[in-house]
């Protein structure tokens, strides 16, 4: 479970914080009630180090790039802080733990306490305690936190680069969608208005529903194949087009818009561009356990215009890429670009998601 408020989690680092401590100074003090005491006493102090760094040094100085001047902020702090630790205990802690004892044994005594509470202050072994005391809470917890802001960075870029991806992607689906709309307006086809309800279902699909991160594989797949239909309604006897899908997605859930930019490709450079004998064969496998999509199409003799090539891998190179980020070693994705065929192959582990 994930937990979303800073509140609860700064009360939770504090918690673990406060019974660890309460452990080691319980067990020193060979009485807990007396160690949880002291440690609500110097408590404050530990916090207080913490937030200095998090709150201050961390952003003025760690993240800013100014690392000589975060490096001797925190030497200042950290002095700044053992001579509060050790002024609390000289006044406050070290009293307290005196009279606890001697409420139980009149004749204890404790040579600690006995000077003048500036020799205490400045007894070597006391104030490398104080400084070793004090940091030892504060950096654990500084290291959670610094821990905590690179995991959620690291989220924040890869989701901006897949926000970016899928911005780079529907403008060039739409692109192509018009294109094949202006194709048939030029021969008024009677066919223009199911294409456009059928472009209109595929296209809802594409700006709306794919904002989530997944969708049910069987909607992706129903929409795959509303793009064939339409296609082939283009197309008519002009194209040889094999079509196997063997759908068994169930619940599985997928990121959106990895097929369609595939197959969308065939259709362009296999299709579009082939004067004779255009073929494209689609082989969609899809079990509980992974996802294998094989398409290969034909290739015109001689591709005249090599930036159109350019322009149809752009779709290529941007499933590659959200694959990369959304799918590492659980997937692989190729292609293979022959005299007469190209062909992608693209494989994907998939995790079966309940119906709720």
């Amino acid at each position: 479970m994930t937990i979303n408020y800073p509140i609860v989690k700064h009360f939770l680092y504090w918690l673990i914080a406060f019974s660890l401590l309460t452990f080691i100074y319980g067990t020193a003090y060979g009485s807990y009630n007396l160690g949880t005491k002291v440690i609500l006493i110097l408590l404050p102090i530990h916090m207080g180090y913490f937030y200095i760094i998090v709150n201050w040094i961390v952003p003025r100085f760690f993240f800013s790039g100014k690392y000589i001047r975060a490096f001797f902020a925190v030497l200042m702090v950290m002095f700044l802080i053992a001579v509060s630790y050790r002024l609390t205990e000289v006044f406050i802690a070290d009293p307290y733990v005196y009279q606890f004892y001697k409420s139980r044994d009149s004749s204890f005594t404790w040579d600690k306490i006995s000077h003048s509470w500036w020799e205490q202050l400045k007894k070597p072994v006391d104030f490398v305690n104080a400084i070793e005391r004090s940091n030892s809470v504060a950096w654990i917890c500084v290291t959670l936190k610094l821990f905590v802001l690179w995991h959620e960075r690291k989220q924040a870029v890869l989701q901006a680069e897949l926000n970016f991806l899928k911005g780079q992607l529907h403008p060039h689906f739409l692109f192509n969608a018009l294109n094949n709309l202006y194709a048939l307006s030029l021969n008024d086809s009677p066919k223009a208005p199911g294409i456009i309800l059928g472009l209109s279902n595929i296209l809802r699909y594409v700006l709306y529903e794919c904002s989530a991160d997944q969708v049910l594989l069987k909607r992706d797949i129903e929409v795959l194949n509303d793009y064939i239909k339409l296609e082939q309604i283009r197309y008519e006897d002009r194209l040889e087009l094999n079509v196997n899908i063997s759908n068994h997605a169930g619940y599985c859930k997928i990121a959106p818009l990895l097929m369609l930019p595939l197959v969308e490709n065939a259709f362009k450079h296999g299709a579009a561009e082939t004067v004779d004998a255009p073929w494209i064969n689609i082989e969609l496998y899809v079990s509980p356990a992974e996802l294998i999509l094989k398409i290969s199409n034909s290739k015109p003799e001689h591709s005249m215009i090599q930036d159109k090539v350019a322009i149809g891998n752009i779709g290529l190179s941007n499933v590659q890429k959200r694959l990369e980020l959304l799918y590492p070693d659980k997937h692989s994705f190729e292609w293979f670009d022959e005299d007469d065929c190209f062909i992608t192959e693209l494989n994907i582990q998939l995790t079966v998601n309940d119906k709720n």
